[in-house]
């Protein structure tokens, strides 16, 4: 079992998630749409997925400079782990940070900040590249001998400190508390796009690293949630390629390679002088601004959520059992998942596309199924589980398909 406890929460975010649901239901309260929702943990469940692969990379490295070229070797003591949520915290927000102010760490940052609702599905909308451009910032535990095992954890109880505070249920709580913590209020200010919040409340866990570094900001008005640019598509896989794409068009843009070099790595926005110069952010009028909002018929709507819910326990029986899985293993089902979040995406938007995509994956599911549990060698109930699952699918998908199904602009 992974010892990564966002993992081993995946319950009690769904837990959480559907409480907070019935309550804004009540409080009548619109703070989630569905095809915004399941985007959100599809983004989640998309780097997840990448992350079994790329975890080889980040905590390979970081336990080759453990192991190799740390200074001290720390007793594995309370304090120890205390010592290194601290310091996970600390590196968190320089991270955290830089990923706002480097446009191609941006690349894997926006990701989250692209839901222009504010609520518990949120905190699931991960990026599937950020880790490539942020692991590096955590080598200095290592050097100071914190084991790898060590890092895992803290880093996953950052993370699930952080989970709570992406809601509009909880206003603001203590002082003394507020003085000290990242909270819901804190947190706001940060997923705002409103010009005066922008880069703003960096921390993970203590607030106290933006107010001493001078990135901290008090929640005002209400916040306005997203990006200056909106992604405009629920599909999760395209969420994390846009701003790559964005990249990658203005640097053919740009004729001066010194130029080209700077854009990377200066604040998202910078253009040469001669191009305009920086791109300041713009405020818009929340009482006008409308939000993306395609979605499809209430019938496929229902189709997408059923079939979403059945991905999810699929997906967490991968997450939980990574270790015993084979490479090739590994690479089917991550493939068949990130091919069913990219189906859902398409569904709701109606795209031309979904439909093939979706016959394609009702059928690679039984056959991912009888590779994996009855090694091409199935017995009658798997084969007649398949059927159960296939036929009535399909039959329901022709149902709800809607006709005609438009084109719309490439993403």
């Amino acid at each position: 079992m992974s010892l990564d406890p966002t993992v081993i929460a995946i319950p009690v975010y769904f837990l959480l998630i559907g409480i907070e649901l019935i309550v804004h239901r009540v409080q009548a309260t619109k703070s989630y749409r569905l095809n915004d929702a399941v985007t959100n943990i599809n983004c989640g469940v998309t780097s997840q997925v990448s992350g079994a692969f790329l975890k080889v990379l980040t905590i390979g490295v970081y336990t080759v400079l453990y192991e190799q070229f740390r200074v001290f070797t720390i007793a594995d003591t309370w304090w120890t782990w205390a010592i290194a949520f601290i310091a996970y915290d600390f590196f968190y927000y320089w991270a955290h940070r830089m990923s706002h102010q480097v446009n191609l760490f941006w690349g894997g940052h926006s990701v989250h900040h692209q839901s222009e609702e504010y609520n518990l599905s949120v905190a699931l909308r991960q990026s599937s590249t950020q880790t490539i451009w942020t692991f590096f910032f955590y080598f200095p535990m290592a050097l100071a001998g914190i084991n790898p095992y060590v890092l895992i954890s803290v880093s996953g109880f950052n993370l699930l400190y952080q989970f709570w505070i992406h809601t509009e249920s909880i206003n603001r709580l203590p002082k003394w508390f507020e003085a000290v913590m990242n909270t819901p209020s804190h947190h706001r200010v940060h997923h705002a796009r409103n010009p005066k919040y922008i880069d703003k409340n960096h921390a993970g866990t203590f607030i106290v690293w933006d107010k001493m570094f001078g990135t901290f900001m008090k929640e005002e008005e209400r916040p306005t949630y997203g990006i200056t640019k909106n992604l405009n598509s629920w599909n999760p896989v395209w969420a994390n390629m846009a701003h790559y794409a964005d990249i990658w068009s203005d640097l053919k843009r740009i004729p001066q390679w010194s130029d080209k070099f700077r854009f990377i790595f200066k604040k998202p926005g910078w253009l040469p002088e001669e191009m305009g110069g920086y791109r300041q952010p713009f405020d818009i009028d929340p009482k006008t601004y409308q939000k993306y909002d395609a979605h499809a018929s209430k019938g496929l709507n229902l189709y997408v959520l059923s079939h979403y819910i059945l991905l999810l326990g699929g997906t967490a029986l991968f997450l939980f059992n990574l270790e015993g899985m084979s490479i090739f293993d590994k690479t089917l089902l991550a493939l068949v998942i990130t091919i069913s979040v990219v189906s859902f995406g398409g569904l709701f938007e109606s795209r031309s596309w979904a439909f093939g995509l979706e016959l394609f994956r009702l059928l690679a599911i039984p056959a991912s199924l009888i590779y994996y549990l009855g090694n091409f060698n199935p017995d009658t109930n798997l084969i007649a589980g398949s059927l159960v699952f296939l036929i009535p699918s399909v039959l329901w998908l022709v149902k709800v398909r809607p006709l005609p199904l438009p084109a719309k602009a490439s993403s």
